[in-house]
């Protein structure tokens, strides 16, 4: 497959081809791949950058009212977003709604914003793993801001973070024992953390919510790669479009302090040597699901299952299997 005229397409702008693309690196199909591979090769060349935004939070949060908004305000800016949106897939059929294109209607039709809803999926690795493919794809097609929304609190966060520049934690106004319940692996990997619906009967409750993280926050040991007053906690309104501003000034701040000190060079070197890690983890793991390999599996597990050897010494014997020429 030639993918020339593709990435010549995604590098001029062109919505459907960029659309194609991503489709294109999602696929599983060995043939797929490597066209992949040399398609993010070229579009590689173009040289450009956007800033990389993760954002997760809680179902419920309004994840997707502050995207809308947010995007909103970030075109009127004179920006151009692309919003890159992991949808939870059934466990069962491996089905996935994809609704958060119909849930940012504004901005789905704005020509400046792209939006790209994907499966989380169930095979091997998951769709996020060609995430980061898709936000070298945005980059190329000349989109400033690439937004990345993760499916919800969890390992998915890990992920993203190693693929974004800035982290961000939507919250919602709750009671002093929801503090309790956010991971403190989250609560470092933020570099902002906001607490949306901060409007009407919720304002008070917001605010009172934004002083208890920001307390924790302090708690926390300080990290090399944030300025003195980072990482923070804001109160915003997603609805009522209010600190979305303030909120994009904390972002913008924190990316050029980091540009200027070398923190944003180093951290995307170090996330580049970490997805080739994961690419070949992933791709051993990938050795496991050829019929042979998947017959002695059930071998051995069916071995150590009776008892007749340890888990231990079954998975040594697969490994060997596993070695080119054993």
């Amino acid at each position: 497959m030639d993918v020339h005229p593709m990435a010549a397409a995604v590098i001029a702008g062109d919505r459907r081809a960029l659309a194609r693309a991503i489709t294109l690196v999602e696929s599983a199909r060995s043939d797929h791949r490597l066209a992949a591979d040399a398609l993010i090769s070229e579009v590689a060349k173009s040289g450009r950058q956007s800033l990389r935004i993760g954002l997760s939070g809680t179902p419920g949060v309004g994840k997707s009212t502050f995207i809308e908004s947010f995007g909103m305000m970030l075109i009127a800016q004179g920006l151009r977003v692309a919003v890159l949106a992991v949808d939870p897939s059934s466990a069962r059929s491996g089905g996935s709604i994809l609704g958060d294109k119909t849930r940012m209607e504004h901005l789905s039709r704005e020509p400046n914003a792209f939006i790209r809803p994907s499966p989380s999926q169930t095979h091997l690795g998951g769709v996020a793993r060609r995430t980061r493919e898709a936000v070298s794809l945005c980059e190329a097609a000349g989109f400033d801001v690439v937004l990345i929304e993760t499916v919800g609190v969890g390992q998915s966060e890990t992920m993203v973070a190693e693929m974004a520049d800035l982290f961000i934690l939507l919250l919602a106004p709750a009671g002093g024992d929801e503090l309790q319940g956010v991971k403190r692996g989250i609560m470092e990997m933020a570099d902002l953390i906001l607490v949306n619906k901060a409007d009407g009967d919720l304002k008070a409750a917001a605010t009172r919510t934004m002083a208890d993280y920001a307390g924790a926050l302090r708690l926390l040991r300080k990290r090399p790669q944030d300025p003195p007053d980072f990482p923070k906690a804001l109160a915003v309104s997603a609805l009522a479009d209010e600190g979305l501003g303030k909120a994009w000034e904390e972002m913008t701040t924190l990316a050029a302090w980091r540009r200027e000190t070398g923190h944003f060079a180093r951290r995307r070197s170090e996330q580049a040597r970490h997805w080739f890690g994961e690419d070949v983890r992933q791709g051993l793991l990938m050795r496991l699901t050829t019929p042979d390999a998947r017959e002695s599996m059930a071998t051995l597990g069916d071995a150590v299952a009776k008892g007749t050897l340890t888990p231990s010494e079954a998975a040594q014997r697969m490994l060997h299997k596993l070695k080119p020429n054993a």
